[in-house]
């Protein structure tokens, strides 16, 4: 398959390969280009604390590949009936997750490893798929997993380290989520000490930390239209699974001082001349979250920390409709919501339009799904740098997020898992046959 090269061949070799099968560029909405000019065509945000980024031209090793040695590694390049020599499948029912595991779910062929996603009864569940571990257990160096997920939501698409015996005396029992990746462009890293468990309201919880990053979704969206359009009404729509939490929705009339930024907490105010005509508009809304606690109103209130939050079920959409026509040369919106320093529930799809008397028309658009960041569609690189004193996570050789590793401490295997959740999406029969493709993992010592 492309992007496969035996691990002995130097690093910069296999990244231009890898690039073949790997074509990442900037996500763009869709706009109507005889009439618009949509700003919000900025290079694909990546919301977190670094920027996303195609895979590097040259090593995606931490420091360059001068620093490391390969000593461990799986290229799936071998029988199906030869996976048993370096891992272990479970094989059994879930109480946790949608789906039981087991050995069948998980095979080789064509060079990468494919754990496969079945609507069949067996133990307990109605779903099947697939977990392996390795036999080996490791103790930092930096580990390294190339594969695309399943290309459907409801899944989680796993890469991890966790113990799985009791620890040594005085050590934790403890889990690094290096990525659970959900469909399509979502990498989810997480933290777990699963020895320090306690009853908080008759639930058991354990210390953890998550930190979730979005690719190809941005919180601020700006419409700068090329040739202005004069209407009573506009619409800002999504079809995407979960609610939808609009901040602001700005529109702006024809304003030769220019256009605010839209994080902006007085937006309004910040260029002369602005006029935001959502002021004076009436609001109508496919629904709220809270019945009879209609919250429209606040995307035009002025402040960016309150919102509109949607009904969760079907598409969700909000319009403005002025007292009389308006000419606008602008439209911005906030969507999402910031928790714990970082973008929550961004929107991955959406639709602006207005309407000319008769009908709507589209001004702009944006489908996650249709752009580069499906992390289902092309294979991208996760990895991790396990020393005694940090954790380090990686995507496409960028770095995503470091800790203070205080609790891993000890030898773990190197976990492969597809699951079947509903906090990952909507689950459906679309689900069947879908399958998580593992091209290779990787473990490197400092040399």
């Amino acid at each position: 398959m492309l992007g496969r090269t035996p691990p002995n061949v130097p690093y910069c070799l296999r990244i231009t390969f890898a690039k073949c099968d790997s074509h990442q560029k900037p996500i763009t909405p869709h706009v109507n280009p005889l009439r618009h000019l949509a700003l919000c065509s900025l290079p694909a945000l990546f919301i977190g604390t670094a920027s996303a980024a195609p895979p590097a031209a040259g090593s995606l090793l931490p420091g360059g590949s001068d620093k490391w040695k390969l000593t461990w590694s799986d290229e799936f390049d071998y029988e199906n009936a030869r996976l048993d020599e370096k891992w272990i499948s479970q094989n059994s029912s879930s109480t946790h997750i949608l789906c039981s595991r087991w050995r069948e779910n998980a095979s080789t062929s064509d060079g990468t490893l494919k754990l496969l996603n079945k609507k069949e009864k067996r133990g307990t569940n109605d779903w099947t798929s697939g977990s392996l571990w390795t036999k080996e257990k490791f103790l930092h160096g930096y580990f390294e997993c190339r594969y695309r997920y399943a290309a459907v939501e409801g899944t989680n698409n796993s890469f991890w380290i966790m113990t799985n015996n009791p620890p040594p005396e005085g050590k934790k029992t403890f889990e690094i989520d290096i990525n659970e990746g959900h469909f399509p462009n979502e990498v989810n890293t997480n933290i777990h000490n699963h020895s320090d468990v306690k009853t908080v309201n008759g639930k058991k919880t354990h210390p953890s930390a998550s930190k979730s990053f979005s690719f190809g979704v941005r919180p601020d969206v700006r419409i700068q239209l090329e040739i202005p359009v004069k209407t009573k009404r506009l619409r800002l729509s999504s079809t995407q699974a979960d609610y939808v939490h609009l901040g602001e929705l700005r529109a702006y009339n024809v304003n030769p001082a220019g256009y605010p930024e839209v994080l902006s907490a007085k937006a309004d105010t910040d260029k002369p001349g602005l006029i935001n005509f959502a002021k004076d508009a009436k609001f109508k809304s496919s629904g709220v979250v809270k019945a009879g606690d209609d919250t429209s109103s606040k995307v035009a209130d002025g402040k960016i920390d309150t919102r509109w939050t949607s009904q969760k079920d079907g598409e969700k959409w909000i319009e403005l409709e002025f007292p009389e026509e308006r000419t606008l040369g602008c439209v911005q919106f906030i969507n999402g919501y910031q928790s714990g320093g970082s973008w929550k529930n961004l929107l991955d799809d959406y639709k602006v339009s207005w309407h000319d008397g008769s009908k709507w028309i589209e001004m702009a658009s944006f489908d996650v799904k249709q752009g580069s960041y499906n992390l289902a569609k092309d294979f991208q690189t996760y990895g991790l740098e396990w020393t005694d004193k940090e954790l380090v996570f990686y995507f496409n050789g960028k770095e995503l997020r470091r800790e203070k590793n205080t609790i891993c401490n000890h030898p773990a295997p190197i976990w492969l898992s597809l699951a079947i959740i509903p906090w990952a999406g909507k689950v459906t029969d679309a689900i069947n046959g879908t399958f998580m493709e593992v091209d290779y993992v990787r473990v490197y010592q400092r040399k």
